[in-house]
Protein backbone atom coordinates (compact mmCIF):
# COMPACT_ATOMS: atom_id res chain seq x y z
CA UNK A 1 0.00 0.00 0.00
CA UNK A 2 2.69 2.71 0.73
CA UNK A 3 4.66 2.23 -2.95
CA UNK A 4 1.11 2.19 -4.30
CA UNK A 5 0.62 5.31 -2.43
CA UNK A 6 4.30 7.08 -2.89
CA UNK A 7 4.20 5.66 -6.34
CA UNK A 8 0.69 7.91 -7.35
CA UNK A 9 1.95 10.91 -5.10
CA UNK A 10 5.24 11.14 -6.94
CA UNK A 11 3.54 10.79 -10.34
CA UNK A 12 1.24 13.77 -9.62
CA UNK A 13 3.76 16.07 -8.26
CA UNK A 14 6.23 14.96 -11.24
CA UNK A 15 3.20 15.30 -13.56
CA UNK A 16 2.81 19.21 -12.06
CA UNK A 17 6.62 19.89 -11.57
CA UNK A 18 6.41 18.89 -15.68
CA UNK A 19 3.50 21.15 -16.29
CA UNK A 20 5.21 24.06 -13.86
CA UNK A 21 9.09 23.57 -15.74
CA UNK A 22 8.25 23.50 -19.31
CA UNK A 23 6.11 26.40 -20.27
CA UNK A 24 8.56 28.45 -17.83
CA UNK A 25 11.17 27.40 -19.91
CA UNK A 26 9.95 27.55 -23.16
CA UNK A 27 8.74 31.53 -22.32
CA UNK A 28 12.55 32.33 -21.46
CA UNK A 29 13.07 30.91 -24.83
CA UNK A 30 11.15 33.31 -26.31
CA UNK A 31 11.60 36.19 -24.44
CA UNK A 32 15.18 35.57 -25.21
CA UNK A 33 14.48 35.42 -28.75
CA UNK A 34 12.32 38.52 -28.76
CA UNK A 35 15.63 40.15 -26.97
CA UNK A 36 17.76 39.20 -30.08
CA UNK A 37 15.37 40.50 -32.44
CA UNK A 38 14.85 43.76 -30.62
CA UNK A 39 18.71 44.27 -30.22
CA UNK A 40 19.54 43.44 -33.42
CA UNK A 41 16.86 44.99 -35.34
CA UNK A 42 17.90 48.49 -34.16
CA UNK A 43 21.58 47.71 -35.48
CA UNK A 44 19.59 46.93 -38.64
CA UNK A 45 17.72 49.97 -38.41
CA UNK A 46 20.65 52.26 -38.18
CA UNK A 47 22.28 50.66 -41.25
CA UNK A 48 19.17 51.24 -43.16
CA UNK A 49 19.47 55.46 -42.28
CA UNK A 50 22.95 55.51 -43.24
CA UNK A 51 22.11 53.37 -46.55
CA UNK A 52 18.90 56.23 -47.10
CA UNK A 53 21.02 58.72 -46.98
CA UNK A 54 23.85 57.39 -48.55
CA UNK A 55 24.86 59.76 -51.58
CA UNK A 56 28.57 60.66 -52.34
CA UNK A 57 31.19 58.09 -52.27
CA UNK A 58 32.36 59.37 -48.99
CA UNK A 59 28.67 57.81 -47.26
CA UNK A 60 29.62 54.45 -49.38
CA UNK A 61 32.45 54.37 -47.32
CA UNK A 62 31.23 55.29 -43.74
CA UNK A 63 28.48 52.38 -44.05
CA UNK A 64 30.87 50.15 -45.29
CA UNK A 65 33.17 50.71 -42.15
CA UNK A 66 30.49 50.94 -39.48
CA UNK A 67 29.42 46.98 -41.10
CA UNK A 68 32.55 45.87 -41.45
CA UNK A 69 32.95 47.11 -37.60
CA UNK A 70 29.65 45.39 -36.71
CA UNK A 71 30.43 42.30 -38.53
CA UNK A 72 33.78 41.90 -36.78
CA UNK A 73 32.12 42.72 -33.56
CA UNK A 74 29.23 40.29 -33.68
CA UNK A 75 30.69 37.64 -35.78
CA UNK A 76 27.49 38.23 -38.50
CA UNK A 77 27.33 39.12 -41.96
CA UNK A 78 25.55 42.53 -43.30
CA UNK A 79 24.00 42.61 -46.68
CA UNK A 80 22.65 46.10 -48.49
CA UNK A 81 21.04 46.02 -51.48
CA UNK A 82 18.90 47.62 -53.32
CA UNK A 83 15.33 47.41 -54.80
CA UNK A 84 17.11 44.96 -57.60
CA UNK A 85 18.65 42.94 -55.52
CA UNK A 86 21.80 44.60 -56.65
CA UNK A 87 24.43 44.65 -53.34
CA UNK A 88 25.40 47.72 -52.84
CA UNK A 89 27.80 46.60 -49.44
CA UNK A 90 28.70 43.90 -47.80
CA UNK A 91 30.52 42.73 -44.70
CA UNK A 92 31.12 39.38 -43.28
CA UNK A 93 30.91 35.81 -44.58
CA UNK A 94 26.78 36.14 -45.91
CA UNK A 95 24.78 34.16 -47.57
CA UNK A 96 23.42 34.95 -51.17
CA UNK A 97 19.95 37.17 -50.92
CA UNK A 98 18.44 33.73 -52.05
CA UNK A 99 20.44 31.37 -49.63
CA UNK A 100 22.12 29.35 -52.52
CA UNK A 101 19.08 27.27 -52.70
CA UNK A 102 16.66 29.51 -54.41
CA UNK A 103 14.14 32.24 -53.39
CA UNK A 104 11.45 30.01 -52.47
CA UNK A 105 12.84 28.13 -49.44
CA UNK A 106 15.67 30.35 -48.11
CA UNK A 107 15.12 32.62 -44.64
CA UNK A 108 17.03 35.04 -45.91
CA UNK A 109 15.02 35.16 -49.97
CA UNK A 110 11.82 35.30 -47.52
CA UNK A 111 13.04 37.86 -45.23
CA UNK A 112 14.60 39.88 -48.20
CA UNK A 113 11.25 40.05 -50.16
CA UNK A 114 9.57 40.89 -46.95
CA UNK A 115 11.42 44.15 -46.82
CA UNK A 116 11.50 44.99 -50.27
CA UNK A 117 7.97 45.51 -49.37
CA UNK A 118 8.62 48.06 -46.60
CA UNK A 119 7.59 45.13 -43.99
CA UNK A 120 10.47 44.95 -41.46
CA UNK A 121 11.45 41.03 -39.69
CA UNK A 122 9.10 40.83 -36.44
CA UNK A 123 9.47 37.10 -35.66
CA UNK A 124 12.41 34.56 -34.65
CA UNK A 125 12.54 31.02 -34.93
CA UNK A 126 12.39 30.35 -31.25
CA UNK A 127 15.82 29.68 -29.94
CA UNK A 128 16.75 26.63 -28.47
CA UNK A 129 19.72 25.03 -27.13
CA UNK A 130 20.51 22.85 -30.23
CA UNK A 131 19.83 25.57 -32.76
CA UNK A 132 19.03 27.52 -34.87
CA UNK A 133 22.90 27.78 -35.46
CA UNK A 134 21.84 31.70 -37.24
CA UNK A 135 19.12 33.88 -37.93
CA UNK A 136 18.41 36.55 -40.54
CA UNK A 137 16.46 39.56 -39.92
CA UNK A 138 16.25 42.20 -42.88
CA UNK A 139 14.84 46.01 -42.33
CA UNK A 140 13.51 47.99 -45.41
CA UNK A 141 15.78 50.88 -46.54
CA UNK A 142 13.29 53.52 -46.71
CA UNK A 143 9.62 53.40 -45.80
CA UNK A 144 6.14 52.79 -47.67
CA UNK A 145 6.38 53.32 -51.44
CA UNK A 146 10.17 55.00 -51.15
CA UNK A 147 11.94 51.88 -50.56
CA UNK A 148 14.87 51.88 -51.62
CA UNK A 149 16.77 48.74 -50.78
CA UNK A 150 17.23 46.85 -47.63
CA UNK A 151 19.49 45.58 -44.93
CA UNK A 152 19.98 41.93 -44.30
CA UNK A 153 22.06 40.55 -41.35
CA UNK A 154 22.54 37.33 -41.09
CA UNK A 155 23.23 36.83 -36.94
CA UNK A 156 24.99 34.16 -35.11
CA UNK A 157 23.07 32.51 -32.00
CA UNK A 158 25.83 31.16 -30.13
CA UNK A 159 25.36 33.48 -27.10
CA UNK A 160 21.61 33.43 -27.13
CA UNK A 161 21.41 29.79 -26.81
CA UNK A 162 24.07 29.83 -24.47
CA UNK A 163 21.70 31.55 -22.04
CA UNK A 164 18.80 29.93 -22.93
CA UNK A 165 20.86 26.62 -21.97
CA UNK A 166 22.48 28.43 -18.14
CA UNK A 167 18.46 29.22 -17.94
CA UNK A 168 17.20 25.75 -18.61
CA UNK A 169 19.76 24.04 -16.53
CA UNK A 170 18.68 26.19 -13.79
CA UNK A 171 15.31 25.89 -14.39
CA UNK A 172 16.02 21.88 -14.56
CA UNK A 173 17.84 22.10 -11.47
CA UNK A 174 15.28 24.13 -9.61
CA UNK A 175 12.49 21.26 -10.43
CA UNK A 176 14.60 18.73 -9.71
CA UNK A 177 15.01 20.33 -6.14
CA UNK A 178 11.26 21.42 -6.00
CA UNK A 179 10.84 17.42 -7.30
CA UNK A 180 13.20 16.09 -4.53
CA UNK A 181 11.67 18.39 -1.97
CA UNK A 182 8.26 17.00 -3.02
CA UNK A 183 8.97 13.44 -2.72
CA UNK A 184 10.48 13.87 0.92
CA UNK A 185 7.07 15.58 1.55
CA UNK A 186 5.23 12.43 -0.16
CA UNK A 187 7.54 9.89 1.85
CA UNK A 188 6.41 11.89 4.91
CA UNK A 189 2.74 12.09 3.94
CA UNK A 190 2.66 8.45 3.03
CA UNK A 191 4.84 7.75 6.96
CA UNK A 192 1.64 9.98 8.09
CA UNK A 193 -0.83 8.37 6.75
CA UNK A 194 0.02 4.50 7.05
CA UNK A 195 1.57 4.54 10.44
CA UNK A 196 -1.19 4.16 12.63
CA UNK A 197 -2.17 1.33 9.79
CA UNK A 198 0.90 -0.36 10.07
CA UNK A 199 0.48 -0.05 13.84
CA UNK A 200 -3.05 -1.83 13.81
CA UNK A 201 -1.72 -4.22 11.41
CA UNK A 202 0.91 -5.63 14.36
CA UNK A 203 -0.81 -5.41 17.30
CA UNK A 204 -3.76 -7.53 15.37
CA UNK A 205 -0.80 -10.16 14.45
CA UNK A 206 0.10 -10.28 17.85
CA UNK A 207 -3.21 -10.74 19.05
CA UNK A 208 -3.78 -13.30 16.69
CA UNK A 209 -1.01 -15.17 18.09
CA UNK A 210 -2.22 -14.98 21.43
CA UNK A 211 -0.38 -11.96 23.47
CA UNK A 212 -3.29 -10.49 24.70
CA UNK A 213 -1.83 -7.18 25.98
CA UNK A 214 -0.96 -6.06 22.48
CA UNK A 215 -2.18 -2.50 22.11
CA UNK A 216 -2.07 0.03 18.81
CA UNK A 217 0.48 3.10 20.42
CA UNK A 218 0.44 5.10 17.42
CA UNK A 219 -1.18 8.19 18.11
CA UNK A 220 -0.27 9.93 14.69
CA UNK A 221 -1.90 10.04 11.12
CA UNK A 222 -5.73 11.38 10.36
CA UNK A 223 -8.23 12.09 13.21
CA UNK A 224 -9.72 9.31 11.59
CA UNK A 225 -7.50 6.57 12.08
CA UNK A 226 -6.52 7.63 15.82
CA UNK A 227 -10.09 7.45 16.48
CA UNK A 228 -10.25 4.08 14.96
CA UNK A 229 -7.01 2.75 17.10
CA UNK A 230 -8.75 4.40 20.92
CA UNK A 231 -11.59 1.97 19.25
CA UNK A 232 -9.16 -1.19 18.83
CA UNK A 233 -7.78 -0.51 21.79
CA UNK A 234 -11.00 -0.71 23.70
CA UNK A 235 -11.80 -3.96 22.08
CA UNK A 236 -8.35 -5.79 22.82
CA UNK A 237 -8.51 -4.82 26.41
CA UNK A 238 -13.02 -6.02 26.75
CA UNK A 239 -11.23 -9.07 25.13
CA UNK A 240 -8.18 -9.48 26.97
CA UNK A 241 -10.46 -8.85 30.35
CA UNK A 242 -12.81 -11.37 29.10
CA UNK A 243 -10.93 -14.19 28.09
CA UNK A 244 -8.54 -13.84 30.94
CA UNK A 245 -11.69 -13.89 33.58
CA UNK A 246 -12.43 -17.40 31.80
CA UNK A 247 -8.76 -18.15 32.13
CA UNK A 248 -8.78 -17.41 35.63
CA UNK A 249 -12.12 -19.31 36.65
CA UNK A 250 -10.46 -22.50 35.03
CA UNK A 251 -7.22 -22.29 36.83
CA UNK A 252 -8.60 -21.00 39.95
CA UNK A 253 -11.40 -24.04 39.88
CA UNK A 254 -8.79 -26.62 39.10
CA UNK A 255 -6.37 -25.12 41.65
CA UNK A 256 -9.11 -24.90 44.46
CA UNK A 257 -10.46 -28.33 43.42
CA UNK A 258 -7.08 -29.88 44.06
CA UNK A 259 -7.11 -29.78 47.27
CA UNK A 260 -10.55 -31.34 48.36
CA UNK A 261 -9.70 -33.90 45.67
CA UNK A 262 -6.07 -34.85 47.31
CA UNK A 263 -8.30 -35.23 50.37
CA UNK A 264 -10.76 -37.96 49.17
CA UNK A 265 -8.37 -39.81 47.33
CA UNK A 266 -6.59 -39.98 51.03
CA UNK A 267 -9.92 -40.98 52.51
CA UNK A 268 -10.61 -43.55 49.94
CA UNK A 269 -6.73 -44.95 50.27
CA UNK A 270 -7.08 -45.07 53.98
CA UNK A 271 -10.28 -46.72 53.56
CA UNK A 272 -9.55 -49.94 51.45
CA UNK A 273 -7.72 -51.74 54.36
CA UNK A 274 -10.78 -52.51 56.60
CA UNK A 275 -13.19 -53.40 53.22
CA UNK A 276 -13.75 -57.17 53.03
CA UNK A 277 -12.75 -58.72 49.91
CA UNK A 278 -15.48 -58.77 47.35
CA UNK A 279 -17.12 -56.78 45.01
CA UNK A 280 -17.26 -53.66 47.36
CA UNK A 281 -12.73 -53.70 47.08
CA UNK A 282 -13.53 -53.96 43.29
CA UNK A 283 -15.93 -51.07 43.12
CA UNK A 284 -13.44 -49.00 45.49
CA UNK A 285 -10.37 -49.57 43.33
CA UNK A 286 -12.15 -48.57 40.03
CA UNK A 287 -13.44 -45.12 42.35
CA UNK A 288 -9.67 -44.47 43.15
CA UNK A 289 -8.86 -44.68 39.51
CA UNK A 290 -11.31 -42.25 38.35
CA UNK A 291 -10.52 -39.93 41.44
CA UNK A 292 -6.70 -39.98 39.92
CA UNK A 293 -7.65 -39.77 36.84
CA UNK A 294 -9.87 -36.93 37.35
CA UNK A 295 -7.10 -35.43 39.31
CA UNK A 296 -4.85 -36.04 36.58
CA UNK A 297 -7.67 -33.66 34.79
CA UNK A 298 -7.39 -31.12 36.79
CA UNK A 299 -3.66 -30.67 36.69
CA UNK A 300 -4.12 -30.56 32.94
CA UNK A 301 -6.59 -27.80 32.91
CA UNK A 302 -4.15 -25.63 35.00
CA UNK A 303 -1.04 -26.47 32.47
CA UNK A 304 -3.68 -25.38 29.61
CA UNK A 305 -5.04 -22.37 31.58
CA UNK A 306 -1.40 -21.22 32.27
CA UNK A 307 -0.03 -21.67 29.16
CA UNK A 308 -2.88 -19.90 27.37
CA UNK A 309 -2.48 -17.29 29.72
CA UNK A 310 0.40 -15.72 27.53
CA UNK A 311 2.56 -14.25 30.72
CA UNK A 312 5.86 -15.44 28.96
CA UNK A 313 7.70 -14.38 26.42
CA UNK A 314 9.63 -16.23 23.39
CA UNK A 315 13.18 -16.36 24.24
CA UNK A 316 16.54 -17.90 22.14
CA UNK A 317 16.86 -21.95 23.25
CA UNK A 318 19.01 -24.71 21.68
CA UNK A 319 16.35 -27.59 20.53
CA UNK A 320 19.02 -30.05 20.26
CA UNK A 321 20.02 -29.42 24.03
CA UNK A 322 16.42 -30.08 25.31
CA UNK A 323 15.47 -33.00 22.61
CA UNK A 324 19.25 -34.44 23.87
CA UNK A 325 18.02 -34.03 27.98
CA UNK A 326 14.58 -35.13 27.20
CA UNK A 327 15.10 -38.36 25.32
CA UNK A 328 17.49 -39.15 28.32
CA UNK A 329 15.04 -39.03 30.84
CA UNK A 330 12.61 -40.98 28.97
CA UNK A 331 14.88 -43.82 27.70
CA UNK A 332 14.38 -45.84 31.16
CA UNK A 333 10.82 -45.38 31.09
CA UNK A 334 10.65 -46.50 27.42
CA UNK A 335 12.90 -49.48 28.34
CA UNK A 336 10.57 -50.76 30.96
CA UNK A 337 7.65 -50.58 28.73
CA UNK A 338 9.69 -52.68 26.21
CA UNK A 339 9.81 -49.51 23.37
CA UNK A 340 12.78 -48.77 21.53
CA UNK A 341 14.10 -45.07 21.54
CA UNK A 342 15.79 -43.71 19.17
CA UNK A 343 17.20 -40.26 18.09
CA UNK A 344 18.29 -39.78 14.53
CA UNK A 345 20.42 -36.23 12.80
CA UNK A 346 20.95 -34.63 16.27
CA UNK A 347 22.98 -31.50 15.30
CA UNK A 348 25.19 -30.17 18.17
CA UNK A 349 23.07 -27.09 18.74
CA UNK A 350 19.87 -25.85 17.09
CA UNK A 351 18.83 -22.53 17.90
CA UNK A 352 14.99 -21.63 17.94
CA UNK A 353 12.79 -18.87 19.55
CA UNK A 354 9.97 -20.41 21.55
CA UNK A 355 8.32 -20.09 24.94
CA UNK A 356 10.64 -21.22 27.77
CA UNK A 357 11.33 -25.11 27.64
CA UNK A 358 8.81 -25.54 24.65
CA UNK A 359 10.91 -27.92 22.97
CA UNK A 360 11.12 -30.03 26.29
CA UNK A 361 7.42 -29.77 27.27
CA UNK A 362 6.02 -30.92 24.12
CA UNK A 363 8.93 -33.49 23.46
CA UNK A 364 7.34 -34.97 26.61
CA UNK A 365 3.80 -34.65 25.83
CA UNK A 366 4.82 -36.68 22.73
CA UNK A 367 6.41 -39.59 24.06
CA UNK A 368 4.22 -39.63 26.79
CA UNK A 369 1.83 -40.67 24.26
CA UNK A 370 3.67 -42.56 22.72
CA UNK A 371 4.87 -44.87 26.09
CA UNK A 372 0.83 -44.75 26.57
CA UNK A 373 -0.59 -46.16 22.85
CA UNK A 374 2.54 -47.75 21.20
CA UNK A 375 2.49 -51.52 21.66
CA UNK A 376 5.68 -52.97 23.60
CA UNK A 377 8.21 -54.54 21.06
CA UNK A 378 7.50 -51.09 19.44
CA UNK A 379 10.23 -48.86 18.05
CA UNK A 380 9.89 -44.40 18.45
CA UNK A 381 12.49 -42.08 16.46
CA UNK A 382 12.91 -38.83 17.30
CA UNK A 383 14.56 -36.66 14.30
CA UNK A 384 15.92 -33.38 14.38
CA UNK A 385 16.76 -31.01 11.56
CA UNK A 386 16.21 -27.42 9.91
CA UNK A 387 14.04 -27.52 7.22
CA UNK A 388 14.75 -25.32 4.24
CA UNK A 389 12.79 -21.95 4.98
CA UNK A 390 14.83 -22.17 8.30
CA UNK A 391 12.61 -23.40 10.56
CA UNK A 392 13.60 -26.27 13.23
CA UNK A 393 11.90 -29.43 12.65
CA UNK A 394 11.48 -31.92 15.56
CA UNK A 395 9.95 -35.41 14.60
CA UNK A 396 8.71 -38.26 16.62
CA UNK A 397 7.45 -41.32 14.96
CA UNK A 398 6.36 -44.58 15.68
CA UNK A 399 5.94 -47.88 14.41
CA UNK A 400 2.45 -48.40 16.36
CA UNK A 401 -1.06 -48.95 15.32
CA UNK A 402 -0.80 -45.20 14.12
CA UNK A 403 -4.32 -42.57 13.63
CA UNK A 404 -7.17 -43.41 11.06
CA UNK A 405 -6.52 -40.28 8.51
CA UNK A 406 -10.18 -39.02 9.34
CA UNK A 407 -9.16 -38.80 12.85
CA UNK A 408 -5.92 -37.27 12.57
CA UNK A 409 -7.48 -33.32 12.81
CA UNK A 410 -8.78 -34.58 16.61
CA UNK A 411 -5.92 -35.29 17.68
CA UNK A 412 -4.73 -31.87 18.96
CA UNK A 413 -8.54 -31.38 20.14
CA UNK A 414 -8.77 -30.57 24.05
CA UNK A 415 -10.59 -34.29 25.67
CA UNK A 416 -10.49 -36.02 22.19
CA UNK A 417 -10.25 -39.49 22.31
CA UNK A 418 -10.77 -42.14 19.60
CA UNK A 419 -13.06 -44.81 20.46
CA UNK A 420 -10.43 -48.04 20.89
CA UNK A 421 -8.38 -45.18 23.56
CA UNK A 422 -10.89 -44.57 25.73
CA UNK A 423 -9.81 -47.07 28.53
CA UNK A 424 -5.98 -45.74 28.32
CA UNK A 425 -5.31 -43.05 31.49
CA UNK A 426 -4.42 -39.61 30.65
CA UNK A 427 -6.36 -36.31 30.51
CA UNK A 428 -7.00 -36.12 26.68
CA UNK A 429 -5.13 -32.79 26.95
CA UNK A 430 -1.60 -33.77 26.62
CA UNK A 431 -1.34 -32.44 22.76
CA UNK A 432 -3.96 -29.78 22.56
CA UNK A 433 -1.49 -28.21 25.57
CA UNK A 434 1.73 -28.98 23.04
CA UNK A 435 -0.53 -27.08 20.30
CA UNK A 436 -0.94 -24.22 22.24
CA UNK A 437 2.45 -24.23 23.23
CA UNK A 438 4.09 -24.46 19.97
CA UNK A 439 1.51 -21.80 18.62
CA UNK A 440 2.15 -19.30 21.12
CA UNK A 441 6.18 -19.75 20.61
CA UNK A 442 5.38 -18.90 16.46
CA UNK A 443 5.17 -22.69 15.34
CA UNK A 444 3.07 -25.49 14.74
CA UNK A 445 2.63 -29.19 15.76
CA UNK A 446 1.11 -31.27 12.84
CA UNK A 447 0.77 -34.86 13.30
CA UNK A 448 0.49 -37.88 9.93
CA UNK A 449 0.73 -41.05 9.01
CA UNK A 450 4.54 -42.78 9.36
CA UNK A 451 4.29 -45.42 6.23
CA UNK A 452 3.90 -48.33 6.33
CA UNK A 453 2.40 -47.97 9.52
CA UNK A 454 2.61 -45.81 12.43
CA UNK A 455 2.19 -41.87 13.63
CA UNK A 456 4.60 -38.82 13.47
CA UNK A 457 4.17 -35.53 14.65
CA UNK A 458 5.85 -32.92 13.77
CA UNK A 459 6.85 -29.18 16.00
CA UNK A 460 8.13 -26.91 13.76
CA UNK A 461 9.40 -23.49 15.68
CA UNK A 462 11.16 -20.35 14.07
CA UNK A 463 14.74 -19.79 14.06
CA UNK A 464 15.77 -16.87 16.33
Amino acid sequence: MRRRLLAVLLVLMGTATLFLCLPLADAYARGRTEHLLLQRRSEAVRFADLAERMRTAADRRELSDEIERYAQLYGASVTVVDTAGGTLARAGTAPSPDGGTGPDSSPAADALARALTGRSTDRLPALRPWGPATVVVAEPVGRDERVSGAVLMTLPTAAARRDVTVRWSLIAVGAFAAFAAAALVAFGIARWLLRPVLDLDRAVARLTAGRLQARAVSDTGPPELRHLRRHFNTMAQALADSLGRQRDFVADASHQLRNPLATLVLQMENVEPYLAPGPGRTEHARALDEAERLEELLDGLLALARVESGTAEPCEQDAARAVRERVAAWRPVFRDAGLELTVHGLPDALGVRALPDAVGRVLDALLDNAVKFVPGGGRVEVSVHRSAAGDAVVRVADDGPGVPPDQLPLLMRRFARSPEHQNVRGSGLGLAIADEIARTSGGRLTAGANPPRGLAVELRLPAP
